[in-house]
């Protein structure tokens, strides 16, 4: 059986080309972890970054939504993607 294609499969692709991956350790979404691997960042850093932002009204807590919705799986799904009927 073949996946969908949808009219977003492209950017969905580009997203996981970006070598971004949610990764372990996970404390919540592993964002931070996927973001720490990705720049080779220490996680703890990362993981004050992102709460640092969610201290920022609306911004933060969206912004980290956005990152959530859009950072790939190990397997490569993207949350987004399977929410709209995607892979």
């Amino acid at each position: 059986m073949t996946a969908r294609r949808g009219p977003l499969t492209p950017f969905f692709d580009s997203v996981r080309t970006t070598g971004f991956r949610r990764t372990r350790p996970r404390l919540v979404g592993g964002v931070a972890a996927g973001i720490a691997s990705g720049t080779g960042v220490n996680v703890w850093l990362v993981r004050l970054a992102l709460v640092l932002a969610g201290l920022l009204p609306v911004l933060g807590v969206g912004a980290y939504l956005a990152v959530w919705a859009l950072t790939p799986w190990e397997d490569g799904t993207v949350p987004a993607e399977r929410a709209l009927g995607g892979r």
